[in-house]
């Protein structure tokens, strides 16, 4: 159905739109989304790397001597700006458009980072460093949205596993210009550290164009009122399609979704919604996204201290230890992600949470023994976050997909803020159990290790639990819009 104008509050609009989506084959298009948008995990993963190898030297009074506490700290705050990012942005998200926000967060992202690079005391670093997470988390509310909205059902649980995957590409050539750039024989021990901040924005000011050239989302389009907008840009998108060579499906008339275009909510009436109407699925939700940030933050942002304070590896061969652990992280969702899709979010969920886990424990108690050396740690945390990765990912995926059009943005925003408060911990809360050089204890270590890997078994096991069946199946069939014309969408 096309409309000539935008329909009045309360008026019933039937479109195929959500349909002509998904029956779409993969194309350049999709390529495209894929690189403009998913150049935001591969930020996240760059930002979170160098702020973790340069830890260590920002403990030299080369530069701005800072304690172990302090360099958590500092990684804390970032993640504190992500939470406040995610909240804003993702109510700007749906009351907005998806375009407009992932055009907005990049640009803040891109500021923020490059002047850190001139920070020269601790409350100057943070203060930026709260800014620069403000735009990733802005980032991922709005772009995860987006993403899922326009990729084809079929395709969308891989697809997700593997753009969140690219995290570990961004953190991977952290760690390559780290090597170069912690060198003291080739840079100043002060100059390297604020040249690695900079490496974000000139890839983000190479993506700017990819990105302002993508459309809006139809779906969100469409739940907006603006039926004849998102039928044009359906159009558009199948036109490109037919010119180069691809053959369109027919679309399936009983698809047409009926819905009554309305307003956006706040958080507060968000809340309430999602713990009223889908207080399962809201559980789920807090149990995946909470349990994966813990983990992450707190081995991620101390791991340099660990290799250092434990292990006697000098801060500048700290980039040396990590390639292995990135690799294993990026490979485990493009190697686990079409399982997503074939064998069932439950099962490979479920799976990837609990082994994660289990793994972490192991090499945790491995460690405390001292059966390790600073090589075959790093071998125990790529193997056990080749499955972590995954498992993390598929958080993501979930809450992306089982709410409704209208939060979508608002929902990720609201669980991740809430997972990042619990993961904002772990960096703190590790510093404080690996102490100074001169005091080091490893039985303490272990006590995190121990609490961590009981945390992503729980995960694991409340998906058992209550997982939803969603591998390829259309989102409006796993979550009908709540402006849905008929029957409760909630019931």
């Amino acid at each position: 159905m096309r409309a000539a104008s935008k329909p009045s509050p309360g008026t019933v609009v039937r479109s195929l739109v959500p349909a002509r989506m998904d029956r779409l084959p993969w194309s350049a298009f999709h390529t495209r989304l894929v690189l403009a948008l998913g150049v935001t995990w591969v930020l996240d993963g760059l930002e979170i790397t160098i702020a973790s190898l340069v830890g260590p030297v920002l403990q030299s009074a080369q530069t701005l001597g800072l304690t172990s506490a302090a360099v958590g700290r500092a990684a804390s705050v970032y993640l504190v700006g992500e939470v406040a990012g995610a909240l804003v942005f993702g109510h700007l998200s749906d009351r907005l458009g998806r375009r407009r926000l992932f055009i907005a967060t990049l640009g803040l992202y891109l500021v923020a980072n490059g002047l850190t690079a001139l920070a020269f005391d601790y409350a100057t670093l943070v203060v930026l460093r709260f800014f620069a997470g403000a735009g990733i988390g802005g980032e991922y509310a709005a772009i995860n949205s987006a993403i899922d909205e326009l990729i084809p059902a079929r395709y969308r649980g891989h697809t997700d596993l593997a753009i969140n995957g690219t995290y570990w590409l961004g953190a991977l050539l952290g760690a390559l210009a780290e090597t170069v750039l912690l060198d003291p024989a080739l840079l100043p021990v002060n100059v390297g550290w604020r040249l690695g901040l900079l490496i974000g924005p000139l890839i983000g000011v190479g993506i700017w164009t990819l990105r302002r050239a993508l459309p809006e989302s139809p779906r969100w389009l469409l739940v907006r009122g603006r039926v004849a907008e998102a039928e044009r840009t359906v159009a558009r998108i199948e036109h490109e399609l037919v010119e180069h060579g691809h053959e369109l499906a027919p679309v399936d008339g009983t698809m047409a979704l009926e819905v009554r275009p309305t307003r956006p909510m706040g958080y507060l009436t968000l809340a309430q919604t999602l713990f009223a109407r889908y207080p399962t699925r809201s559980v789920l939700s807090l149990a995946l996204m909470c349990t994966q940030s813990f983990l992450y933050n707190a081995i991620f942002f101390t791991y340099g201290l660990v290799l250092t304070h434990f292990y006697g590896v000098q801060p500048a061969d700290v980039p040396h230890y990590f390639y292995l652990f990135a690799i294993g992280n990026l490979l485990g969702p493009l190697t686990l992600g079409r399982f997503f899709d074939t064998i069932g979010r439950r099962q490979m969920i479920t799976a990837t949470y609990v082994v994660s886990g289990v793994l972490l424990a192991v090499s945790g108690h491995l460690f405390t023994i001292g059966a390790l050396t600073a090589r075959t740690q790093a071998l125990c945390w790529s193997a056990t976050f080749f499955v972590g990765s995954a498992a993390a990912s598929s958080a993501y995926l979930t809450v992306s997909e089982i709410f409704p059009l209208e939060i979508r943005s608002q929902a990720l925003a609201f669980f991740f803020a809430l997972a990042q408060l619990v993961g904002a911990a772990g960096p703190s809360i590790f510093g404080q159990l690996i102490g100074d050089v001169e005091h080091p204890d490893p039985a303490r270590l272990l006590y995190g290790y121990l609490f961590a890997a009981a945390m992503m078994i729980a995960g694991g096991l409340t998906e058992a639990v209550v997982g939803v069946k969603a591998e390829r199946a259309p989102l409006e069939s796993l979550a009908a819009p709540l402006s849905r014309a008929g029957d409760d969408p909630g019931a």
